[in-house]
C-alpha cells in the first residue's frame, strides 16, 4: 500500500506540498469570486480573487522548480514557510479588506474611498507588509537555490 501522506523528512516532500497548497490556494482564489457580492467593497475583494489565482500558481510553480533547487534543510524550510505564508497572507489580506471594507492605507487604489477601523488598517498593513518581506526573500532564496548544483552540495 503507498503512502501518500506529506512529512516533510524529505525536501523533495516541500515541492509536493507546495503543489497541493498551489491547488489550494487557486481554488479559495476561485470561490472569493463567488463572494464579491457579498463583500462592503467588492472592488478589493476582486483583488482577492486575483491574488489567490496567481499566488496559486506561484506555489505550483515553485513545486514544479523544487527539485532544481540546491538549497539545504533549513534554507528549504525557510524558503517553503516564507512562500506559503507570502502567498496566503496576500489573499487573505485583501478578502478581509474587501469584507471589512477597509484597506486605504496600504492599498488607496483597490480600497477607493473605504476605510476600516484603525485595528483594521493596522492588520492590513501588517499583513502587506510582512508578506511583501516574505516574498522579496522568497525569490531571493530561489534564486540562490538556482545556482550550479555541482558548485554546491546542499546539506540534506
Amino acid at each position: 500500500m503507498h503512502d501518500t501522506s506529506v512529512s516533510m523528512d524529505h525536501p523533495m516532500d516541500h515541492g509536493r506540498a507546495l503543489l497541493q497548497l498551489g491547488v489550494v490556494l487557486f481554488m479559495l482564489g476561485l470561490l472569493t469570486g463567488f463572494a464579491l457580492p457579498a463583500m462592503e467593497n467588492p472592488r478589493m475583494g476582486l483583488s482577492s480573487h486575483l491574488e489567490g489565482l496567481l499566488n496559486g500558481m506561484v506555489l505550483v510553480g515553485l513545486g514544479l522548480l523544487w527539485p532544481k533547487l540546491a538549497l539545504g534543510r533549513l534554507s528549504g524550510a525557510l524558503t517553503f514557510g516564507l512562500a506559503v505564508y507570502g502567498t496566503y497572507a496576500n489573499w487573505l489580506a485583501t478578502l478581509l479588506a474587501g469584507f471589512w471594507g477597509a484597506g486605504s492605507g496600504m492599498m488607496p487604489l483597490a480600497a477607493a474611498e473605504h476605510s476600516g477601523t484603525a485595528v483594521e488598517e493596522a492588520l492590513i498593513a501588517f499583513a502587506l507588509l510582512s508578506l511583501s518581506v516574505a516574498m522579496v526573500l522568497v525569490a531571493g532564496l530561489v534564486l540562490w537555490g538556482l545556482r550550479r548544483r555541482d558548485l554546491a552540495a546542499p546539506d540534506r
